[in-house]
This record gives C-alpha cells, sequence and structure tokens, in this order.
C-alpha cells in the first residue's frame, strides 16, 4: 500500500528518513500523535525515559525531513531523546524490545544502525563530538552537515562550554540545536536562557537574519568595511562589537554570539513551519549556528506534562490509570534518604549535594524537609564534587549523593579536591553494581577499582537498609572523606544479621553449624549470598558468610584470622573483576601465604548490554544458584584451586 493511501498507520509505513520525506506536510501532526501513542504504550509496558522522548516528537521528524542522515550527522545530547529518532529509521517493528535482553537499546547505539554515531549514555559530550566529525568531514571532502542536539539539561554541564569554545572558535558549520525543555532528570538550575518578555521579538529578528538576502548584504557590508584602507579592520571590528552589544541588550544573546554562534530563535518546538522553516536557514549558513527550540517536556502525555521529573524515566506500570506504582520493599536509595533526613535533622551541619538526579538520589525527600540545605547544580558531577569541597572548608558536612556511572566523570576532582585536602564529604553512589535496563554506559562497575586505589577515601558497601543507616552515621562522623556504595533494587530482609556496631575495616560474619566453607559478600550481593547459604545447607553443605562492609580499609590481620578457620572461601563482588577487592584478598593471601583454597567472582571484563538486573546477576553467575553451585564444586574437589604460593 502506498503512503498516500494510508489513513490509519502511518507509522507502519514510514520506515526510513526517505519514505518520511515522501509524506505530505498536513499529514505530519498525525504522525507525531500516532509517534507519541507508541512511545507512550512501549515504555510503560518496558520502561524507558518518557518525558524527555516524548518532548522532541515535532523536532526529530523536522530533523529528518529537512537533513539526509547518516550522510548528515545527527549527535543526540543526552541520548535518552533518541526514541522518535529509532522510529523513524528503521526500527518501528523491534520498539516493543527497547531496553529488553537482545532488544533496542534505550540510548543512540553504533552496533544498532548506522543513523546512531555515538552512544551519548553520558551528557554534554555531543557538541565535541559533533566538531571533530565536522572537521573530519571537510578533511575528506565530505560536504554533509553535523547536526547535534543538546537539551534536556546537557547545557549545565561544563563539557559543553568547552565544545561551544572550540567550535566557536574553529569557525565551521557546526548546527547545535539547543532543545530548551528547562528540565533535565530534575529541573534545570543555571542561567542559561532568554528573557521571555523579548522571545518574540528574537524569533523575528533571528528570522530575518539567517534569510539568504540578509546574509548576502552582511557579507557585503562587512568586506566593504574591511576594504578601507588602514582603518578597515579597526572599524570592522568595532561594528561587530556594536552590533553584539545590540542584541545583548535587545535580544539577550550575549554568549552564543560571543562565542561566535549566528542565534536562531526561539523557536517553537512543536511547530513543523516554523521548524522546517528554521531548520533551512540554518542549512544555508556557512558558519556555527545555534537554533534555539523550546518544546514541552512530557508532550501529549498529561501525568509527564504535569510532572516531567517524576516521569522523565519510569518503571514498567502494571496500573490501567498510568500511575506510578510504589513498590512495597524499602529501597536502598530510600534508606539512604530516610537516613540523611533523620541525621539532618540532628546536625544543622549536614546538606545534600546532587546532580540533576534529585528523583533517582533519592534527595527530593531529603529536600522536601530541609529545602534551604539542598543543592542541584545540573548535569555536572566534576563541579558538585569541588563545590562541596567548598562547602567542607567552610564547616559544613554534605552528603553528595550521584550515580556510579556518573561518579566516573569527576575522579580527578575526588583526588584533587576532596582526598589530598582529607575533607570531610561523604558520597553516595546509587546504581552501583549491576544495573538493570541502561546497557554499557549505566553499569555502575567501576566505582571499586577506580576509588579503592585513593589514599585516605574510606569506602563502605552496605548489605541492607540498617546498615545504609549505620554506615551514613559512621560515616558522618569521621573528620575524612568516606564513600557509600549501593545497588538500584529493594533491601534485602537480612532478619536484623548485620546489625552489629561498624568497626573500622571490618565485616560481619554469620556462623553455621559445622561449617567447612566460608562465602564472602561485598555489599549489594548480600542476598544472594545469604540465599546461597540456604541452599548449601539443604544440601548438607554448611557455609558461613562473612559480609566484608569496608572495601577500603580491610582490616587484614582479622579478615585473614577469619580466612585461615576454612580450607575453601569463596567471594563474590557486584562489580569489575579486573581491578576489584577479589584481587586484593587473593594478593593479601599470597603476602601472608595462607594455604586456603580461595576463588572469586565479578563482572567479567566485557561492557554489559541492556538486561534486568536479575538477569545480568544470573548472566554473571552471581545469583544464589550459581554461588552455591561453585561453592559445592570448589568443596567437592571438582574444581581445580591453585593455592597461594608461600611468599
Amino acid at each position: 500500500m502506498d503512503i498516500k493511501e494510508n489513513k490509519d498507520d502511518l507509522l507502519a509505513f514510514v520506515n526510513s528518513p526517505e519514505e518520511l520525506k515522501l509524506l505530505d506536510r498536513d499529514r505530519l501532526p498525525q504522525l507525531a500523535q500516532q509517534i507519541r501513542k507508541r512511545i507512550i504504550k512501549v515504555v510503560l509496558e518496558n520502561g524507558g525515559h518518557l518525558a524527555s522522548n516524548l518532548g522532541v516528537v515535532e523536532l526529530t521528524i523536522a530533523m529528518h525531513r529537512e537533513f539526509d542522515s547518516p550522510h548528515d550527522m545527527f549527535f543526540w545530547d543526552v541520548g535518552h531523546q533518541c526514541y522518535t529518532h529509532k522510529l523513524l529509521t528503521g526500527r518501528n517493528d523491534r520498539f516493543s524490545t527497547i531496553r529488553q535482553r537482545g532488544g533496542l537499546s534505550g540510548f543512540p547505539k553504533r552496533t544498532e544502525s548506522s543513523h546512531d554515531l555515538l552512544e551519548t549514555g553520558h551528557a554534554s559530550t555531543s557538541i565535541s563530538a559533533g566538531i571533530g566529525a565536522l572537521e573530519g568531514k571537510r578533511i575528506l571532502h565530505d560536504e554533509g552537515k553535523v547536526i547535534v542536539v543538546v537539551g534536556d539539561g546537557a547545557l549545565t554541564g561544563g563539557m559543553a562550554y568547552e565544545g561551544l569554545n572550540y567550535a566557536g572558535h574553529l569557525g565551521k558549520d557546526l548546527i547545535i540545536i539547543f532543545n530548551d525543555n528547562n528540565m533535565s532528570i530534575s529541573p534545570n538550575v543555571g542561567g542559561l536562557s532568554l528573557n521571555s518578555n523579548l522571545s518574540k521579538l528574537s524569533s523575528y529578528v533571528s528570522q530575518l537574519t539567517t534569510t539568504p538576502a540578509y546574509q548576502y548584504m552582511r557579507e557585503k557590508l562587512d568586506r566593504g568595511i574591511q576594504g578601507i584602507p588602514i582603518l578597515g579592520y579597526k572599524l570592522y571590528e568595532l561594528f561587530v562589537r556594536f552590533k553584539r552589544a545590540v542584541k545583548a541588550a535587545f535580544l539577550g544573546e550575549t554568549l552564543f554570539s560571543e562565542l561566535g554562534f549566528e542565534y536562531i530563535g526561539p523557536v517553537d518546538g512543536h511547530s513543523f513551519s516554523r521548524l522546517g522553516q528554521a531548520l533551512k536557514n540554518a542549512r544555508r549558513l556557512k558558519k556555527p549556528v545555534l537554533l534555539h527550540v523550546v518544546t514541552q517536556k512530557g508532550k501529549g502525555y498529561e501525568l509527564a506534562e504535569s510532572n516531567p521529573s517524576r516521569y522523565h524515566g519510569v518503571s514498567p506500570l502494571t496500573q490501567a490509570d498510568g500511575k506510578l506504582e510504589k513498590k512495597p520493599s524499602v529501597s536502598y536509595t530510600e534508606a539512604l534518604a530516610g537516613s540523611l533526613t533523620k541525621q539532618a535533622n540532628k546536625d544543622e551541619r549536614i546538606v545534600g549535594v546532587t546532580a540533576a538526579m534529585a528523583d533517582g538520589t533519592g534527595l527530593s525527600y531529603f529536600k522536601e524537609h530541609f529545602p534551604e540545605r539542598f543543592y542541584d547544580v545540573g548535569i555536572a558531577e566534576q563541579h558538585a564534587v569541588t563545590y562541596s569541597a567548598g562547602m567542607a572548608i567552610a564547616g559544613l558536612k554534605p552528603v553528595t549523593a550521584i550515580y556510579s556511572t556518573f561518579m566516573q566523570r569527576a575522579v580527578d576532582q575526588v583526588i584533587h579536591d576532596i582526598a589530598i585536602p582529607g575533607l570531610p564529604v561523604v558520597f553516595a553512589m546509587d546504581r552501583s553494581g549491576l544495573v538493570g535496563g541502561d546497557g554499557e554506559t549505566h553499569q555502575g562497575l567501576y566505582d571499586i577499582p577506580l576509588f579503592r586505589s585513593v589514599p585516605g577515601l574510606t569506602f563502605l558497601a552496605p548489605g541492607d537498609a540498617n546498615e545504609v543507616d549505620m554506615m551514613l552515621e559512621w560515616a558522618l562522623e569521621q573528620d575524612a572523606p568516606a564513600m557509600l556504595r549501593y545497588p538500584k533494587s529493594a533491601c534485602p530482609d537480612t532478619q536484623g544479621s548485620l546489625n552489629t556496631e561498624i568497626t573500622l575495616g571490618r565485616g560481619v560474619l554469620s556462623k553455621q553449624n559445622g561449617a567447612e566453607a566460608l562465602l564472602i559478600s561485598v555489599g549489594g550481593l548480600f542476598q544472594e549470598a545469604q540465599e546461597a547459604v540456604r541452599i548449601s545447607a539443604e544440601n548438607g553443605i554448611g557455609v558461613d558468610l562473612y559480609n566484608l562492609r569496608f572495601i577500603k580499609p580491610i582490616d587484614e590481620e582479622y579478615l585473614a584470622d577469619i580466612i585461615s578457620r576454612y580450607s575453601h572461601v569463596y567471594m563474590v563482588e557486584d562489580g569489575a573483576v579486573m581491578g576489584g577487592i577479589g584481587e586484593y584478598v587473593a594478593g593479601m593471601l599470597l603476602r601472608k601465604g595462607l594455604q586456603v583454597q580461595f576463588r572469586w567472582s565479578g563482572v567479567p571484563d566485557t561492557f554489559l548490554p541492556q538486561a534486568s538486573r536479575g538477569e545480568l546477576i544470573e548472566d554473571c553467575k552471581l545469583d544464589r544458584v550459581s554461588i552455591a553451585t561453585a561453592l559445592k564444586q570448589q568443596i567437592s574437589g571438582s574444581l581445580r584451586i591453585v593455592k597461594p604460593a608461600v611468599s
């Protein structure tokens, strides 16, 4: 059936940008409506990024009609805005698999499509990549365009400004689309916005100044002034300064103009006619362009429109009314939020800091109780860490809550600004270990190798909600930096087995009668380890369980004494096996010459695609059944164990 003949399901017949270009302009609103319905249905079933994708439907359609992807390169920042892009580039038939094992990624993915150019799971990277790609095209005599979509808070990150500065310096025809929805994961912070009273005037002026006729006259005038003998270039410089001053005074365009960009906007991001004309104008310009597009996050879904932060990313829903379910068990995130609020009630010096993830880290709960002591610095993890350092210097006790995958971006600040001066900042690293749904870019597997080696930094891993509370209280009492790492999951019911007092470098030993083996677990795997001990007992194998608690420091004499009581020791960690805590314990045994059969398991040395946390745990053989099986094989001798040599 021809596209023009189909009146109902347009999306089924628009499987490529080429087919999209064949669609009559007056049918674009119908296509946008169908795309929104498709996204809402799938995301409410699978979970994923909802509000951000609903806001860029018209923009994405307009981009694919005006440009020729993949020859014209699209860079999405942040990548969770790419769902419409996926639907329009041949992936509609697989869209129901998004964020599922073996399905589509929730972010751009190079192995998925030639239309996906950069795995942008972290924010503020696209401008740097885009200007690099454009430079590569021009060196290779390729006249294709490069279009960078920066939005959903990506312009609150410092790396974006580094890219903007260099793009303006190069002066190449990079097109940056600023998707201004005044949001990131949480409401945006910062002063990057136009005065609303000037928006219409700015829009009219930018429409005029980007037309070919205006650009032709401007080029002639510029050359004429530069051609004046002796004073030409001085006069031209004054003329440019005058133009920028006028724009700054009347249109509020100082930043982008000063960086060397031609500013277009603001443009209604839900108007196909205005988007189309603005994109045409941007395409014609031979200089850096900033197209300011204003969109509504969550558009087309009332719940997401009214609460875009809550519906930024959602879990699968089962209720017919679409309301988010409240899980009955307490999560590690909720445990941290409750404990932090309790501690803040006792100490007015405690403050909460996050980087555009107040809801995800639970600090929104803290904010409700202490709004004057809550700080969201935007998508700027490096700034968040050093900002916390300044607060600690002034005598406050910052608790800085950032996902593990995003803490990777602030390693230098942790070392240079926190650890070296020994400042009492507590880092609450949510989503540590295996993280479901978001794939390679969001796994929290590398914090142990990255931060264990930092001198003076105490590193803890709670195994249940009570340990979250005890560890946070303990960390706040220290006059030194500390980190807590915990997974995105429900806290297990440990039946009080982890309620013992915290002692520096020591964990908690749970003994069984006649145990012949020791199982050591780290933090978020305690429930799997606890169940593995139960399964082993049902099979007639006694196993004691040691919850490590401290990733650093470790009381080596204490741990070595415990291990020396067993002939078989198995350790599991919810993190990268390369450079992990297991390697450290193995080295300790070698140094001490302990004759014990020691094995350890963690996440293998590979990037893991999206799946649920439970599926990932099983894939890595860190689930209860796999742990119990490994213990049985080790004890029975069916596995060859290399004993540590005497040093």
